[in-house]
């Protein structure tokens, strides 16, 4: 038997003992594992350390060293994640419909896990509780594939949540990660049709098209960002800066920053300076010719491509439009289908923003940084999803859940 074939087996057997789990004992054992990670900050901070330094040594960005990095406040982050799944609702046994056929066939459509889900993800290790918290709360058990990058965190990460599990009296392999990172292992994985029943992929565009075009397991995909704050002509211009300013600048390496302004025509001699004061030289602008003409030496001609990229840096592509109907084909050209917004005082406008825009979430006079579980009360998520099947926006417990048919009869046969 293969090392994944090993981790399939496991998984497939702790699947069923997971499924039988009631709500009370998941939540305490949730419970043990946030404190276990806490009281393990040593630990795990001297293993991010290690994955840190080899990050420096290889050039990695400050940008993607900030998503592997951990301090005590990102782990007490972690913890505070898990204990908020802890207090949510489990979907698992949920009925979602009930009804009886003329024969008396009684028929409920009740809310099941998935069985053993696979993620694949790269630096960002706080994917690695917050996919396990999600899953075992679902009563699924789960296979992790971080990137190497983050190897030496994602493993004492999971070593932490399997001796919570065992002193919990429950199967460690909830919770498997795969220590092997090569992409020849990664396309075996893909290929576990036999033993994952679905595959989650969390990371950059090429990580996600790996994974979508090779996979033989179903897969929901969780996209790139390349969001939009689109200024309309009867925006609050301060508004709108503060806006701006928090969607791009509060956390620029994740997939729902601002990558991308578009400006109405009449107002960007007015606004264009404000924002470029209040950047303060902070992001390089990439800017259309129209823009260009107020912007100046403040900016740089965009290409083509820069209007469709997700930067996770200090950059930003700004986009001249002389209506909210040219704004919305601008976006819907160039975006991921991630998070959009729109800043307007004009509910007309916000309307055909809301109801143009085709993306997982679109916003009225708010940052794009709220496209998250937490924020929008799931707790910790496991990705943002911008398909349509299953799943679509910040991804919680419901979505992490299939349902079954239960009939009851009373010895109907089919005639």
């Amino acid at each position: 038997m293969t090392y994944l074939e090993e981790l399939g087996t496991a998984a497939c057997k702790a699947k069923y003992e997971l499924a039988a789990l009631n709500t009370e004992k998941k939540n305490e054992i949730l419970r043990l594992c946030a404190e276990d990670l806490e009281n393990g900050e040593s630990a795990l901070l001297a293993a991010n350390a290690k994955d840190l330094e080899h990050a420096a040594a290889r050039g990695m960005s400050e940008a993607m060293q900030d998503r592997l990095r951990l301090t005590p406040d990102r782990i007490r982050g972690i913890s505070e994640g898990i204990r908020q799944v802890a207090l949510l609702p489990d979907p698992v046994g949920e009925i979602l419909e009930r009804f009886e056929r003329p024969n008396g066939l009684q028929i409920e459509k009740v809310r099941v896990p998935f069985g053993v889900i696979g993620i694949i993800f790269e630096s960002r290790p706080n994917v690695t509780a917050d996919a396990f918290s999600l899953t075992f709360k679902t009563g699924n058990a789960v296979i992790l594939r971080g990137g190497s990058d983050a190897i030496c965190t994602n493993s004492e990460i999971v070593r932490i949540l399997r001796e919570s599990l065992q002193k919990s009296g429950v199967t460690r392999d909830a919770v498997q990660l795969l220590t092997d990172t090569s992409r020849e292992t990664a396309a075996q994985f893909m290929k576990m049709k036999a033993y994952v029943d679905v595959l989650i992929p969390r990371g950059g565009a090429g990580l996600i098209r790996s994974v979508v075009e090779n996979a033989n397991i179903p897969v929901i995909e969780t996209g790139t960002g390349n969001c939009h704050v689109y200024v309309d002509e009867d925006a609050d211009l301060e508004m709108a800066v503060k806006i701006l300013l928090n969607a791009k600048l509060q956390r620029i390496s994740v997939c729902n920053a601002c990558e991308s302004l578009v400006v109405h025509r009449g107002i960007k001699d007015i606004f264009l300076p404000m924002l470029r004061d209040a950047l303060k030289e902070r992001v390089e602008l990439r800017a259309d010719a129209e823009s260009l003409e107020v912007l100046g030496d403040a900016a740089v001609s965009a290409t083509e491509e820069d209007f469709g990229t997700e930067y996770l840096d200090y950059i930003l592509s700004v986009k001249t439009v002389g209506s909210v109907q040219e704004a919305i084909d601008h976006i819907n050209r160039y975006h991921t289908g991630h998070s959009d917004a729109i800043v307007t005082k004009n509910a007309e406008h916000a309307e055909l923003f809301l109801n143009g825009v085709d993306s997982a979430c679109v916003y009225v006079n708010a940052s794009t940084r709220f496209t998250d579980g937490f924020e929008f009360g799931f707790g910790a998520e496991i990705g943002i999803s911008t398909q349509k099947l299953h799943a679509r926006g910040p991804m919680g417990l419901r979505e992490l859940t299939s349902y079954k048919y239960k009939v009851r009869g009373t010895g109907q046969v089919r005639g």
